[in-house]
This record gives structure tokens, C-alpha cells and sequence, in this order.
């Protein structure tokens, strides 16, 4: 009995493996496969394909699933090796580099299919006229370079369809509403984002009763949003970012009670904001940026307790904010109101929401002072309360440099016409140790730099521009050991460029792996510019720090002097300017030793000489002036130099060759006798050397030959010179002994 039950469970293990092993066909289609996409190689050596990495079989031996994301795969899809895996229901290739479109052939032998993600490869081509398969549920497109529009008929059979995903392609026409009509009731996720589609959004979309997602950011849309979109009660994002939708906001929006997020950022709505958007309670992100919203902010939008980022800025929004109360919003992190015509104070409110961590206020009209009540804001990391009528500089610094999370503070534009906080002032100022960006610009602040921004051993960027700050620049600058970027411009300072601001660390060789890698991925809590408000959405070029150039700006001062040859030390400067100056001299060349440079700009300045012919080694230039100087002769040839305008060289008569109209032939009798000294000069300076050592060498000979050759040469001569030599030392030894019997005598 013991010996048939071990016989039958060894038959049971045989007929088992013998059910999962693949099929010859099945294995040939991949090895098929393999071969024309492996890259590295796929290591199916066993027999049984249904054991091989990224294979699953049914218990007929049928291939069902194959997944082989992020495998490295290069070359052409072919329908001829995957066609025949007929009763595939999972096909993952995504993040590989396959080439080639989805043939229509392809997609009809594979009827069984359930799951599609071919997203992130270099697939190309317009979509097939139809998707395979009824069963289909997931289809991924994603991040490819598809074309052409989406076939009407393209979701005729997918009455199964969840999720559609066709963002970062190049689909033009219009965005496909009709999906909704014509395919699943289960339809949950809709991604068009980040293509080339047009026209208005069509009726439909309110038919997916299932929707949560509807994504179709970063196209040409246009015209107002469809209003059965608010029919999709289940909607949980609406992400719309980018296009040109106009009008206003529907208060039928109230309907979507599980809407989380609302982003129509960059677009041309106006209107009021609905005067019930508070009903929707579930809303946690909300971004309305760069529209032309108009009105206050409703009362009833301060009940959305979820919210954790609310973006409103570049609007016409208006009204008192600090009559609002934000205190209920126990989860916002992020409040962005900046360049509309909000007035009022800074809202006493806003002290309760110990969850901010980045608030930005900037371009409006409020007044007051900086409380002491913003350092109950332990996780307060970026700050921008500029271009408003705040007053008293000194108190808010003082206030502000407590904060010990805080990562940026941009002032830039208030506190109009004050004076630069003091030593003085801040004499407990124990520094904000975290802090990475100060920016104190057009404000007209007067005073000169004080010491107390040494204790900033984190600061990496300065700005200070627009201000009427006097003195020199101190020399303790060059101290600071992450310093990377420095404005200074339009100011009132004096003395000449600092040679210690030529040995920045950050600027002079390449920081530790471990501060590298944290600057690299460190990002401030929302995007940014330097310049005065701006409704151009262009102008906030990103959140990361590594974005910003490493630049000195010392443009628009009085400072004189020579441009120190040191400046060529700085290799990792992308950015120097230092036009409408009073700077002298010529132009160092070793400046031509700064290979990353991008920006060089020495106009309106004193300069002489010529341009050196090394700078033509600058072959990252983006931007170069150098008008309204002293400069003469041939600017030197190179690609680079010749690419700019003559408007970059005009202001030196002297100066000649192309881009210039004037060639410089044969030199006129002003830069001949330029030339002519120049060279005579220099000549001097080698030959004086040479005339020193001949002269000595000269002398040396004939002294020796004078006094010692007559000595060897005559006997009488050479037996008196002996004998006076030693009567001389007898004398001396009698004068010597004589003295010091003198001074023992002496009691």
C-alpha cells in the first residue's frame, strides 16, 4: 500500500512537470526574440522556457506572461517572434530601448491580452487601428515617440479598459473624449499628457463613471473646460496644467466631493474661484498658477482640511488676506500667493499652521512687521515676503536669523530705502546655520556689507543687487566655504575686486562626493527667480539648486583697479560681470583658463590693450561684451568670438577684424607706434638681464687676469706681493695682541 501511494505520488510529480513544461513553439518564438533584441544576453539555456527569468506559463505549457522591464534591451519589436505567443495576457518591455511600431499584425495575434506597458523605449509610429483584444485592461504607452492621432475606433473593443496611458509622445488631433462612449464603464485612468494635442476637450469624459484620474497637461488644448466633466463624480485628479483653457470655473465643480487634486496651472481661466469650493474637503493639492483668476479668496476654502499645497500666485486675486483663517489648515505645507493685489498684513493665522514649510507672499500689498510669533514654525524652510511695503529690516532679521530650519529668505524689494542690518545690530546673531540663500535686492538699502553674513557657513547664494551699498568689497567674502553665487550689482561700491574672492572653494576646485551629491539633489520647497516679479512663467527656472550658475556680479559699482590675474583661478565660474565699472589695465589672460564660462561681460570699463588671443579657447561662451573700453588691434579668430555681434566689440576705435566692419589691414600710425613701443619696451626687458651678466662676467675676467696673471707671470712682482702680505698680517697681530693687554689691565 506504501509502495503505490509513493508510485503515485511520483506519477502525480511527473504528469505535474510535464503539464508546466513549454511548448517547441512557444520556446523557439523566444529564443526568436532573443536574439534580435538581447542586449546583454537573456541566459535562457535551460530546456524548459517556462522556467526562464521573466516567463510564466499556464498549466498547458502556453506562454502567459512576459515581463522583462528594465532588462536593457535594444532593437526592433518584431511581430513575427512575439505574434506567435498567442496566448500572452501579460507583456511588459518597459524602460528598455526597443525600436519599431506596433504593427497591426502584432496586435491581432495577440487577443488574449490582458496587461500592455511598453512605456519609456524608442518605439515610434502611429497607433494600429484597433486595440488587440477585448480582455485588455492596462495599456501603457508612456514616454516613447508615437505620432499621428488616435483612431476613432482605437477603443471599439476595450469593454474592459482601465487604465490608458499615451503621455510624452507626439499624438496630435484632438484628445480622443469619446473613449468614455465607446469602451469600459471600468475606466479609471486617462493620461494625454505631454503631446501635441489640440482643440477644445470634447463632450464625453462625463460618461466614465468609474474615472479617478484625467491627466492632459502640456498640450495645445484650448477652449473651456467640458462641463460634463463634472458629471465624473469619482474624480480624484484633474491635472490640466500648461494648455490654453479659458473661462471660468465652474461651480458645478462642487460635485466632484472626492476631488484631491486640481491642478489647471498656466492656462487662461479668469472668473471667480467658486464661492463653495470649500465643499470639497477631500482637496489636498491645488494649483492655479499664472491664470487670470480675479476676486477674493472664498471664505469657505479655509474648510478644505486636507489642503497640503495651495498655488494661486500670478493672478488678479485681491481682497485681506489677514482677515482670512488659515488656522484650521493643520496639513498645509506650501502656500504660494505670490504677484497678485492681496493687501493687509501678514496673516496671524498662518502662525498656526505648524506644518509650512515653504510660504511665499511676494508682489503684493501688504504692510507691517515681521512678528516674533513665525519661529513657532519649526519646519519653516523657504521664505519670500518681497516686493511688498514691509518695514523695520533690522527687526526682521533679527527675528528671521532664529529660524533654524530655514533654508531661504528672499526679501528682495521691501523694507524699501532702509539701512543693511549692522554688526551692531546683530551682535547675538549666533548665524542661521542652515540657511543657503539670502536675497536683500532692489531695496535701495544703505550702509556697506556687514561681517555678520560670515557666520552663514551654509550660504551658497547672495543677492544684493539694486541697493546703494558703499565701501569695498571685503575681503572676507572670499571666507565663506560654500559661496557660489554672488550678485552685487547696481551698487555703490568702491576699492578694487578683491583677490581673496578669487580663492572661493566652491568656485576654485570641485566640492567633496558627499556635498556634492547633497547640492546636486538638493531642492528648495518651490521654484524661483532672481529677478524683480514677473507674471512670465518662464523666469522661475527650477526649485534645484544646481540650476543656478556659479556667477560673480559685480556689474554697475565704482570699483577700479586691475582685474587681478587671480581671477583665472575660479575654473568652475560660469558666469563674471563686471561691466560699467572703472577697471584698468588690460584684460588678464588667464581669464582663457576658466573652461566652464558662459557669461563674460567687462563693457564700459577703462580697459587697454588687446584682447587676448587665448580667449579664444572659451568655447562655452554664450554671452560676451567687451564695448566701450580702450581695446585695440585684431580680435583674436576663433568660431567662438566671431559668433557674436559687433554690438559686443563697438565702442574701441582701435579695436578691428570681423565680426567688426573696419579690417585691420595695415596698422594706422597710432597703433603702428603703439606696436612700435610695446615691442621696444619688451625687448628692453629681455636684454637687460643678459647686459647685467655680460658686464659681471667682463669684470670678473679682467680683475682676475689683471691682479693674478701678473703675479704668475712675474717672479719679483709675485716675491713682493708675499712679502707686503706678510708684514700686513705681523702688523695686524701686533695691534691686536697690544689692545687686549690694554683691556685686561683696566680694573
Amino acid at each position: 500500500m506504501a509502495h503505490g501511494f509513493l508510485l503515485f505520488l511520483l506519477f502525480s510529480c511527473i504528469t505535474s512537470t510535464n503539464i508546466h513544461a513549454c511548448k517547441h513553439t512557444e520556446r523557439s518564438s523566444l529564443l526568436s526574440f532573443a536574439s534580435t533584441v538581447s542586449s546583454p544576453p537573456l541566459n535562457w539555456t535551460s530546456l524548459d522556457c517556462c522556467r526562464w527569468k521573466g516567463i510564466t506559463c499556464n498549466q498547458d505549457g502556453w506562454v502567459t506572461h512576459l515581463l522583462l522591464p528594465s532588462k536593457g534591451l535594444k532593437g526592433d519589436l518584431s511581430p513575427s517572434s512575439l505574434g506567435n505567443l498567442t496566448h500572452l495576457t501579460h507583456l511588459n518591455l518597459s524602460h528598455n530601448s526597443l525600436l519599431g511600431s506596433l504593427e497591426t499584425k502584432l496586435f491581432m495575434s495577440l487577443n488574449r491580452l490582458e496587461i500592455l506597458d511598453l512605456s519609456y523605449n524608442l518605439l515610434s509610429g502611429e497607433l494600429p487601428f484597433s486595440l488587440p483584444s477585448s480582455n485588455i485592461r492596462t495599456v501603457d504607452l508612456s514616454s516613447n515617440h508615437f505620432f499621428g492621432a488616435i483612431p476613432s475606433s482605437f477603443f471599439q473593443q476595450a469593454s474592459n479598459l482601465t487604465s490608458f496611458n499615451v503621455s510624452n509622445n507626439t499624438f496630435t488631433g484632438y484628445v480622443p473624449s469619446s473613449i468614455c462612449l465607446d469602451s469600459s464603464p471600468f475606466l479609471r485612468l486617462l493620461d494625454f499628457s505631454s503631446n501635441l494635442f489640440n482643440g477644445n476637450l470634447s463632450l464625453g469624459l462625463g460618461k466614465c463613471s468609474e474615472l479617478q484620474v484625467f491627466h492632459a497637461g502640456h498640450n495645445n488644448l484650448s477652449g473651456l473646460l467640458p462641463e460634463d466633466i463634472y458629471n465624473a463624480t469619482k474624480l480624484e485628479e484633474i491635472a490640466l496644467p500648461l494648455n490654453s483653457l479659458h473661462g471660468a470655473i465652474s461651480d458645478k465643480i462642487v460635485n466632484l466631493t472626492n476631488l484631491a487634486i486640481l491642478d489647471l496651472y498656466i492656462n487662461q481661466l479668469s472668473g471667480q474661484l467658486p464661492l463653495n469650493l470649500g465643499k470639497l474637503s477631500k482637496l489636498k493639492f491645488v494649483t492655479l498658477d499664472f491664470n487670470n483668476l480675479e476676486g477674493a479668496l472664498p471664505p469657505s476654502l479655509m474648510n478644505c482640511t486636507n489642503l497640503v499645497e495651495l498655488s494661486l500666485g500670478s493672478n488678479n486675486l485681491e481682497g485681506d488676506i489677514s482677515m482670512l483663517d488659515f488656522s484650521r489648515l493643520n496639513q498645509l505645507a506650501k502656500l504660494d500667493l505670490r504677484v497678485n493685489n492681496f493687501t493687509g498684513t501678514f496673516p496671524i493665522s498662518l502662525y498656526s499652521c505648524r506644518s509650512l514649510k515653504a510660504i511665499r507672499l511676494t508682489g503684493n500689498n501688504l504692510v507691517g512687521q515681521i512678528q516674533a510669533e513665525i519661529l513657532s514654525l519649526k519646519s519653516l524652510s523657504f521664505l519670500a515676503l518681497g516686493f511688498n511695503q514691509f518695514t523695520n529690516l533690522t527687526g526682521a532679521m533679527k527675528i528671521l536669523m532664529s529660524c533654524k530650519s530655514l533654508h531661504a529668505l528672499m526679501l528682495s524689494g521691501s523694507f524699501k530705502g532702509e539701512g543693511m542690518p549692522t554688526d551692531d545690530d546683530m551682535v547675538d546673531f549666533d548665524g542661521c546655520q542652515n540657511l543657503r540663500m539670502l536675497c536683500l535686492g532692489y531695496s535701495r538699502l544703505t550702509g556697506q556689507l556687514p561681517m555678520w553674513l560670515t557666520k552663514l557657513h551654509n550660504l551658497e547664494i547672495l543677492l544684493l543687487r539694486g541697493n546703494e551699498i558703499t565701501g569695498p568689497i571685503p575681503s572676507w567674502l572670499g571666507t565663506l566655504p560654500r559661496l557660489f553665487c554672488i550678485k552685487l550689482s547696481e551698487n555703490q561700491f568702491s576699492g578694487e575686486f578683491p583677490k581673496q574672492l578669487c580663492r572661493l572653494p566652491r568656485l576654485v576646485y570641485e566640492p567633496n562626493i558627499t556635498s556634492q551629491l547633497d547640492d546636486i539633489s538638493y531642492e528648495f520647497e518651490l521654484p524661483f527667480y532672481f529677478g524683480p516679479i514677473s507674471r512670465n512663467q518662464n523666469y522661475y527656472l527650477s526649485s534645484k539648486i544646481s540650476s543656478y550658475p556659479a556667477t560673480i556680479d559685480l556689474s554697475n559699482n565704482n570699483i577700479s583697479g586691475d582685474i587681478p590675474t587671480e581671477v583665472g583661478q575660479l575654473q568652475l565660474l560660469r558666469e563674471l560681470n563686471l561691466d560699467s565699472n572703472n577697471f584698468s589695465g588690460v584684460i588678464p589672460n588667464q581669464i582663457s583658463n576658466l573652461k566652464n564660462l558662459e557669461v563674460l561681460n567687462l563693457s564700459m570699463n577703462h580697459l587697454s590693450g588687446i584682447i587676448p588671443s587665448s580667449l579664444a579657447r572659451l568655447t562655452f561662451l554664450k554671452e560676451f561684451n567687451v564695448s566701450y573700453n580702450n581695446l585695440q588691434g585684431p580680435i583674436p579668430t576663433s568660431t567662438q568670438l566671431q559668433s557674436f555681434n559687433a554690438s559686443a566689440f563697438e565702442g574701441n576705435p582701435k579695436l578691428c577684424d570681423a565680426p567688426l566692419p573696419n579690417k585691420c589691414g595695415r596698422p594706422n600710425k597710432g597703433i603702428d607706434e603703439d606696436n612700435k613701443k610695446n615691442n621696444k619696451d619688451m625687448d628692453g626687458l629681455h636684454q637687460l638681464p643678459w647686459f647685467y651678466i655680460s658686464s659681471i662676467v667682463l669684470g670678473f675676467i679682467v680683475g682676475f687676469w689683471g691682479v693674478c696673471g701678473s703675479l704668475i707671470i712675474n717672479k719679483t712682482w709675485r716675491y713682493a706681493y708675499f712679502r707686503f702680505m706678510y708684514n700686513v698680517q705681523d702688523r695686524l697681530y701686533v695691534m691686536i695682541t697690544a689692545r687686549i693687554n690694554m683691556i685686561k689691565r683696566k680694573p
